[in-house]
């Protein structure tokens, strides 16, 4: 082997060992949600937004946030907890939100029940609001 071919080998290995050596990306977090104004079409800063899980007859917090100036949470469950497939709700305090603005609403919070089947999934929930309705789905 020539000293070229000798170079050429030490920097394949090295590179290999570097490949295999690189941290696994961190996992994204499992939940977000954004909230849209369903009159006027733009992001819903400023509202509450509570995590819980269901855990035998009773629902037990996990988490809570305030969508931020584009409406969204972008990571709602806890980063320090593992995933588990079960029973969430997502509970929107929109009472809260339309009584700092001075407007009635006719819900004061909005709860979304869903189920996380697996981890490794993301499950997004957006909530298209009005002080007297509003829809959800799950988005991606």
């Amino acid at each position: 082997m020539n000293m070229s071919s000798s170079v050429l080998a030490l920097l394949v290995m090295a590179t290999a060992t570097a490949a295999s050596a690189a941290p696994a990306a961190p996992m994204k977090n499992p939940l977000s949600v954004h909230v849209l104004n369903l009159q006027t079409g733009v992001p819903t800063a400023g509202i509450t937004v509570e995590l819980d899980q269901k855990q035998h007859d009773s629902w037990t917090r996990l988490a809570s946030g305030v969508t931020d100036g584009n409406g969204r949470i972008s990571a709602l469950y806890p980063a320090d907890k593992p995933v588990e497939a079960g029973s969430y709700r997502v509970v929107f305090k929109t009472g809260d939100y339309y009584a700092r603005r001075g407007e009635k609403t006719f819900f004061p919070q909005i709860p979304v029940e869903f189920t996380m089947e697996k981890s490794g999934e993301h499950y997004h929930i957006p909530l298209l609001l009005s002080p007297f309705g509003y829809s959800t789905y799950r988005g991606n």
